[in-house]
């Protein structure tokens, strides 16, 4: 089903019951974002707060945050359709014999929907226009407490490349200054980026127009990570199976969907100065810190006579951002497969908040085919990002994370099948000593072949249980060793850190234990954290480490089982002579908390 508009969309979640109506009065600064957060860590609904503090417009969220939500607005019952019709129509098979290229038909005939059509009109983002802007009209989110001010958390920033005149979309943060002034998220990694930089060497004023509130296709075309050369609104009308509307912004040249909820038209001057932007609650579930970026100018706001404010919040999964990856990760595999056959599947589970934890499955062939496949994934795009990658045999689930981590506590051998790169890391990555760059961990998880080494099994399931020493440790505060199960083998502590070392010490202290004899992997958390509490404790792991500097790996020559790895998952400070400074877990205010609970009935959500 093709939808309209976000309208339309939300007109289908109400019909299927996933669209709760909240008629009482919210506060957009915390208390939407609390009752979201709630809802989004139940798997509940997608909300429409009608009633605002201080604004005359509703706030639609969570709309896209489950499996079923997501799949629908993509227009497919559930997401490995879009794999399947993605695959279908990238596969060359299909259009070389005769009979293959009939039943192709209407794959070739649903491509016509990809050319968006530019209306000679003004459109329906179009029908109140309004030259003297004030953004605190507007419903716009603050997220979380240390949140440098309100955020426009679903933007589709367009802007037009000065050298060839094509567009190009893509979503970044903006963090409201004043009533009519942005910042602009863009970073060194972004398409965005690229263009204000050729802007820059022209200088002047670099028109921009944000679209908010567009049919979930073209949101989800604005975060996709294409290739330079596929036009998001071409992506979006193949995704929608018809045209995305187009019409010119009311100042500039730039062309939006004409079927938005809301437009922001402006400019960033190139000339002027860099302003301090942040810090965010981002979707690491760290705050991201304060730096500078460039500010947007609204010079006009148009807008639908009734529009309705669309916004996301992102945080600690799962939120609502956790399925948009699940839907990247189906509708980008085809175009994995077909540059790389080898690969079977893969998973973007939601502990590694998008690019810091990538499993794939693979025919593997010849000896060194994992370390191939990862290291070809790293030079892939925004797979460049990606932290860790790790590398399975296509009888493994990469979805399957209890599967996986079976097979790796089992199999790996600690020295040979890690592999350490040094590349480019994401802005949002804390844990490295350095900005944007630092090292990335390869996870080699395949079968051997003779020349590879040997596989060595680990006899885990011979540890013994030393419980009481753990539970009278002075450093530990919970501990997890499970002597069966998935997680055997592996020994989770949570500590207070108190002085440089500490963690290294503790790791040696235990690893000297008669008991952990048959210890293959130990992992070290900071004292907030449940160390049973396996989803925070691999989200922090995913998180906190530098692949380099906190992984402690050590041979266990007196058992010949090879090595076996501690993992420092703690947070880094000068006392670990960490130079950058360490963001905070995104955490609600105790007094927001208390008012959300207190109010909970009145909102009338089950």
């Amino acid at each position: 089903m093709a939808f309209k508009d976000i309208r339309s969309f939300m007109n289908l979640l109400e019909k299927r019951g996933e669209l709760v109506k909240v008629t009482a009065e919210v506060d957009a600064e915390l208390e939407i974002t609390e009752i979201t957060d709630r809802i989004s860590k139940q798997y509940g609904p997608a909300l429409l707060f009608e009633n605002v503090k201080g604004s005359n417009y509703p706030v639609l969220i969570n709309s896209m945050g489950s499996d079923d939500r997501m799949s629908w607005a993509l227009g497919v019952n559930e997401l490995d359709d879009l794999e399947r019709d993605i695959a279908n129509l990238i596969n060359m098979q299909n259009y070389i014999k005769i009979p293959s290229l009939i039943r192709s038909i209407p794959n070739l005939m649903r491509l016509l929907a990809v050319f968006p059509w530019k209306l000679p009109m003004k459109g329906a983002c179009q029908e109140v226009i309004e030259h003297h802007p004030d953004l605190s009209t507007l419903p716009v989110l603050k997220c979380w407490p240390e949140d440098g001010g309100r955020f426009f958390t679903l933007p589709l920033v367009m802007t037009k490349d000065p050298d060839t005149g094509v567009q190009n979309t893509g979503m970044y943060r903006m963090q409201i200054f004043d009533k009519n002034t942005t910042g602009m998220h863009w970073h060194w990694h972004k398409d965005g980026r690229e263009i204000y930089d050729k802007y820059r060497q022209l200088g002047g004023k670099m028109p921009v127009s944000v679209a908010i509130g567009c049919d979930p296709a073209i949101i989800f075309s604005a975060i996709a990570p294409l290739p330079k050369m596929i036009d998001e609104m071409m992506f979006a009308g193949y995704l929608r199976k018809r045209p995305v509307k187009m019409v010119k912004s009311i100042t500039s040249d730039i062309y939006v969907p004409a079927d938005a909820e809301f437009i922001l038209e402006g400019y960033v001057d190139v000339n002027e100065a860099l302003r301090l932007e942040g810090p965010f609650g981002d979707h690491t579930g760290y705050y991201s810190l304060a730096d500078m970026y460039p500010a947007f100018h609204v010079t006009c706001i148009t807008h639908k006579k009734d529009a309705i404010y669309p916004a996301t919040i992102v945080g600690r999964p799962p939120m609502e951002d956790c399925y948009m990856s699940k839907a990247t990760e189906r509708a980008f595999l085809p175009l994995l497969k077909m540059i790389y056959p080898e690969i079977v599947d893969y998973s973007l589970p939601f502990e590694g908040v998008f690019h810091n934890c990538v499993i794939v499955s693979i025919k593997k062939r010849f000896p060194g085919h994992g370390k191939k496949v990862m290291n070809s994934l790293w030079g892939m795009g925004q797979m460049m990002y990606a932290k860790m990658i790790i590398v399975v045999d296509e009888d493994i689930n990469p979805h399957d994370t209890k599967m996986v981590a079976n097979h790796i506590f089992k199999t790996l051998d600690l020295k040979e099948d890690l592999v350490f790169s040094q590349g480019p890391l994401d802005a949002l990555d804390h844990s490295s000593a350095t900005d944007h760059y630092g090292y990335r961990l390869g996870v080699d998880a395949t079968r051997k072949f003779e020349v590879e080494g040997k596989m060595v099994e680990w006899k885990i399931a011979e540890q013994k249980d030393f419980t009481s020493y753990l539970e009278t440790h002075p450093q530990i505060q919970s501990f997890d060793y499970p002597l069966q199960g998935v997680l055997q083998g592996c020994l989770i502590v949570s500590m207070k850190k108190q002085q440089s070392g500490d963690v290294q010490n503790l790791m040696h202290e235990l690893w000297n234990q008669e008991e952990m004899a048959f210890n293959k992997f130990l992992i070290v958390v900071d004292e907030d954290v449940d160390a049973k509490d396996t989803s925070k404790v691999a989200w922090k792991v995913f998180n906190n480490i530098d692949a380099k500097r906190d992984l402690e790996i050590v041979e266990v020559s007196d058992q010949n089982f090879g090595h076996r790895v501690g993992i420092d998952a703690t947070k880094k400070t000068t006392l670990d002579q960490h130079p950058r400074q360490w963001p905070n877990d995104i955490v609600m205010s105790d007094e927001i908390k208390e008012k959300v609970t207190r109010r909970w009935s009145e909102y009338g959500i089950n």
